[in-house]
């Protein structure tokens, strides 16, 4: 049984529970259930709404600039999910993950990129939201002269969805429209406001204090590989490699190169001042594994629950990837000895995409399907490896001929190189596939995690191990913003795993060094509850500012319309008002509807 059909389980029992308590007058009248959905009502903190809302300029100065930001954010909001719709109609995408059932529901372990292990973070920051933003609403009724009826919490089951202020109706007719205006602002304004403070002390203090700990953070071990078998996991730092020092996973690949030694001793967790409790030295036996594999390859190697070992090359037993580079030497085709048989494959760096407009291409190489680099100005190329290490040694503008195997055949184009965005050493412009001729080969067996790509991304020191894609991030305010809502969502922008926060063995990645250093450990649970609490109270601003009814958004349409058509000379105002905000908020819910369900109904 899925996670998701428990869930749905359990919303039928609430519901036939909830439906047997008010049968029979269990219930209080506070409370009113509606299926799965309840809200709770109470007439008390009233006064001290009326207490807050005495500085009435202020508040009045206050939500006007969040109203002014609100239209900006609406006409916004309005082009691109109207944008979004008609491209998604005339190019329907393939459903992603994005469009699962689960990722629908707010529930951290549930959706896949609300983590569980942060959901106190999560909660936390969802009900700061839900009560600035409805407490706007409280504060600006009173400060506008609008009696509230009742205040509350409306909740998913027992999971907090939204608060709400509910208004006397008679008297918010009577109010102004102004006054209304700045009335359904207020949310969004204060839920602005929390975002600005909390990605304040994150890109500040809070993410100065964080650093990256020495050594290369495993993200995981693959199955059945040399590392697993010797007890590396997921939360494991390697800080040396046979007693040399290892920064990441480029000096963790030189260190295992510099060796022969099929036994090498593995420092774990160690490097730092303090002694770490899980600091220890394993003994990894290394074997040379496929522990992946590109579709279409040419050993037509597919790697499934269990990798596939690689024994022998041209009759040559071999261990490691050394020994493999070793064993084919300066020939272009290998017979490789695995343990599903023998195959006898070109071997070089596969590459899985040729640009257009590249300089491979420029050359005349094919475009349209993936082809293999077998050599480059004459150096033997037997890995992506080594293509990159070749061309760290070229400049570009540097024309040199580079051998491909395409299609059964061996062909030479004269290429002239490009400069590399990330180093500015020579170019090809292609996409690899890490490891020899479309197989991940490893002797060893672990997936680095980007721990200094995190801390870069959020504006702090990644140090060595971070990632060229940090670099434009620091350029303005508004990039590291972007940045930080698309991280719990990193897989699919970025390319590299989403972003739970600094929770459980993702901490044993860094260490506390900084203004804040007096907190400890207390500084991961600082930044968690910054980073959460600025994505949700963001993700619920920009939501309400969606111009349709009943969000924040549509009132604020209907508020501001009502007041451009009364200086209007038309017949009927009110008949003009109604098709315009209908029309809009019609828009948006197909635009919506488009957004979540298009993909799976249209490109499915």
């Amino acid at each position: 049984m899925n996670t998701l059909l428990w869930v749905l389980v359990g919303l039928l029992a609430y519901s036939l529970v909830a439906l047997l308590l008010r049968r029979y007058g269990l219930l209080p009248s506070s409370i009113r259930v509606q299926g799965p959905f309840t809200t709770v009502h109470t007439k008390r903190g009233r006064d001290f709404i009326d207490w807050v809302a005495r500085p009435k300029r202020f508040w009045r100065a206050w939500t006007n600039l969040g109203l002014g930001a609100a239209l900006v954010i609406m006409v916004g909001m309005f082009l691109f999910l109207l944008v979004q719709g008609i491209f998604i109609l005339r190019n329907p995408p393939a459903p992603s993950a994005v469009n699962q059932p689960q990722n629908f529901l707010v529930i951290p372990g549930v959706n896949d990129f609300l983590p569980l292990s942060v959901a106190p973070e999560i909660v936390l920051g969802l009900l700061v939201g839900l009560v600035v933003h409805e407490g706007g609403h409280g504060i600006l009724c009173r400060v506008e002269g609008i009696d509230i009826e009742s205040m509350g919490l409306f909740l998913f089951t027992i999971i907090p969805l939204g608060a709400f202020v509910e208004p006397d109706e008679e008297s918010q007719r009577n109010a102004s429209r102004g006054g209304k205006s700045r009335m359904f602002a207020a949310g969004v304004t204060n839920n602005f406001a929390v975002t600005i403070v909390a990605f304040a002390l994150l890109f500040g203090p809070v993410i100065g204090s964080i650093a990256v700990a020495p050594g290369m953070a495993v993200a995981g071990s693959y199955d059945g590989s040399p590392a697993a078998a010797a007890g590396i996991g997921q939360g494991d730092r390697i800080t040396a490699v046979g007693g040399v020092a290892v920064d990441n996973e480029t000096t963790l690949e030189s260190a295992l190169q510099s060796t022969d030694d099929r036994s090498v001793e593995v420092e774990l967790n160690g490097g730092e001042s303090a002694a770490d409790p899980d600091e220890r030295t394993v003994t990894v036996e290394r074997s040379l594994i496929v522990a992946g594999s590109v579709a279409g390859n040419p050993a037509n190697l597919s790697v499934g629950d269990d990798p596939i070992a690689v024994t022998a090359v041209n009759g040559t037993p071999v261990n490691t990837q050394t020994g493999f580079v070793e064993a084919v030497g300066e020939d272009r085709f290998a017979t490789v000895t695995t343990s599903r048989g023998d195959v006898t494959i070109p071997v070089g760096a596969y590459i899985t995409r040729v640009a257009e407009d590249g300089p491979l291409a420029s050359a005349g190489a094919p475009t349209d399907g993936s082809v293999i680099v077998t050599a480059i100005d004459g150096e033997r190329v037997a890995s992506a490896t080594d293509l990159d290490r070749v061309l760290d040694g070229t400049r570009p503008g540097e024309t040199v001929p580079v051998e491909l195997y395409d299609d059964g055949e061996l062909r030479t184009y004269d290429v002239t190189l490009g400069e590399n965005p990330s180093d500015g050493g020579g170019f090809l412009g292609v996409n690899l596939f890490p490891g020899s001729s479309g197989l991940l080969l490893t002797d060893f067996g672990v997936q680095s995690y980007p721990a200094g790509t995190y801390v870069a991304l959020l504006g702090g020191d990644g140090g060595s191990d971070a990632l060229g894609i940090s670099g434009a991030i620091a350029d303005s305010p508004l990039s590291a913003v972007y940045v930080a809502l698309i991280l719990p969502l990193a897989s699919l922008v970025l390319g590299i795993p989403n972003f739970p926060g600094f929770t459980g063995n993702v901490a044993n990645f860094y260490s506390i060094a900084g203004p804040l250093d007096f907190l400890g450990s207390g500084v991961f649970l600082l930044a968690n509850v910054c980073f959460w609490m600025a994505w949700i109270n963001l993700q619920l601003a920009m939501f309400n500012c969606i111009p349709g009814y009943p969000l924040d958004g549509g009132r604020i349409l209907r508020t501001s319309t009502e007041a451009v058509v009364s200086r209007l000379p038309v017949s009927e105002p009110y008949t003009v008002v109604r098709t315009i905000t209908t029309g809009v908020g019609l828009t948006m819910l197909l635009s919506l509807m488009l957004l979540v369900f298009g993909p799976t109904i249209l490109g499915g």
